[in-house]
């Protein structure tokens, strides 16, 4: 989570960067925080006290024994000890239950080059790729379009489940299988990521660590009786992968892709997106995830934007990316560009990608450390995006590719996995 002694040292700037968040309810957490650190530090020291007397009694006793001077007070204030050690020991341990606990609720702090803001009306443009398609007829909603077809049934999927969840169907279950295929691919072969199969089923733990818990616990489908949830994104088992270990500096970096349904149950987003794809209970997107050397994480971050902007210049399609504000970032990215494909039947672009630089603090929240060449050991940096959401390229290839006659054109480098079809 965070470096305690560098909080307690450095404490206002940390809370000026909260403060860029602009959330009320994190200030209150943060209000009080400043308190608990001294009583915490507090607490640490008089329990050492009481130890380091001890030790000195035992001491002082073995050396007055060896003299044959009477030791019959020290063996008194020992026993007197003991108690006070015990009671102090337990103090501190309930303390830091609940200083540990309201820690976890405390977001990363952005990096000094996000823009401050409120919300995504501040987010910053950082670039545009692509022709925005022009039309000499009303384009259809993918939704439409693909009901018409007979690829999407939202009917049949009501009745098999509930809202918010698709069956996909003939070229377009094919197409969403060509598409995982088609980014696994670029990503192994040209990105250079090893390709995962995680399991999709995850404990607490694993979620605490990439700070999807104690958060996000509304957003998760959770195994009744058990302390396992489905995976909201692959992003949790990847960046777990190496939790609770210490690397070798020449280990990193890490770099890892995964395809996985992911399971979310949009708390917050009601009445949001109701029709079709965009925001669903389930969906399919393939994964990037880096573990790094903090020196490198910056970097690494640029490169991994343009590891899923390619996909998109790959498929044709129009996108643009804008780097988040403060107060739009995720909980817990220091640093986040959202990639935004263009969807003409919205008329504006939506995303499709989130590429974040979350720097130490997962790192912190799962024990992931290496050995630098100095034999010292520091925590990795972790960097995750989408590379892409596959449901949301899909929408966007139906939608910017159609034609009048309800045909969708095939990007060129999709044809060989689609029996070199150029239309469905």
């Amino acid at each position: 989570m965070f470096d305690l002694k560098d909080l307690e040292e450095n404490f206002d700037r940390y809370r000026q960067a909260w403060a860029r968040r602009h959330q009320a309810d994190l200030m209150a957490l943060v209000d009080g925080l400043q308190q608990d650190l001294k009583k915490r530090k507090d607490l640490i020291h008089a329990h050492e006290e009481l130890l380091a007397e001890r030790n000195r009694a035992s001491q002082e006793v073995a050396v007055k024994k060896k003299a044959g001077e009477d030791v019959s007070s020290l063996i008194q204030r020992q026993k007197e000890i003991g108690p006070q050690i015990k009671k102090a020991d337990q103090s501190l341990k309930n303390f830091q239950e609940k200083f540990e606990a309201l820690i976890g609720q405390l977001p990363n702090i952005p990096q000094e080059s996000v823009p401050d803001g409120q919300s995504e009306e501040q987010n910053k443009e950082l670039a545009r790729w692509g022709k925005i398609p022009q039309f000499n007829f009303e384009p259809l909603p993918h939704e439409v379009l693909g009901e018409k077809r007979g690829w999407f049934d939202f009917d049949r999927a009501a009745k098999l489940t509930g809202a918010r969840f698709s069956v996909s169907k003939a070229s377009a279950a094919r197409l969403e299988r060509a598409l995982i295929q088609f980014m696994l691919n670029k990503h192994t072969s040209e990105n250079k990521y090893e390709e995962v199969i995680p399991p999709f089923i995850v404990n607490a733990t694993t979620l605490f660590g990439t700070g999807n818990l104690p958060k996000f616990k509304d957003d998760l489908f959770k195994l009744e009786g058990q302390e396992c949830f489905l995976i909201p994104t692959a992003e949790v088992p990847l960046t777990n992968l190496h939790a609770d270990e210490i690397l070798s500096e020449e280990d990193l970096p890490k770099y890892y892709t995964a395809y996985t349904p992911c399971f979310r149950s949009e708390a917050g987003s009601y009445g949001k997106d109701l029709k079709g794809l965009i925001r669903q209970h389930q969906f399919n997107k393939v994964e990037l995830v880096k573990i790094v050397h903090p020196q490198k994480s910056e970097e690494e971050h640029e490169k991994m934007r343009r590891d899923a902007e390619g996909i998109l210049e790959a498929l044709e399609l129009p996108y643009r990316t804008v780097v988040l504000c403060s107060g739009d970032m995720g909980f817990a990215s220091t640093k986040t560009y959202d990639i935004e494909v263009w969807l003409p039947s919205q008329k504006r672009y939506r995303e499709i990608s989130s590429v974040s630089n979350c720097q130490d603090f997962q790192a912190r929240r799962m024990k992931t450390r290496f050995k630098d060449s100095n034999g010292k050991t520091q925590h990795v940096h972790s960097l995750n995006g989408s590379g892409l959401a596959v449901g949301r390229t899909l929408i966007a290839i139906l939608e910017n590719f159609q034609d009048q006659e309800g045909r969708v054109r095939l990007p060129k480098v999709l044809r060989p996995y689609m029996n070199e079809a150029e239309w469905i």
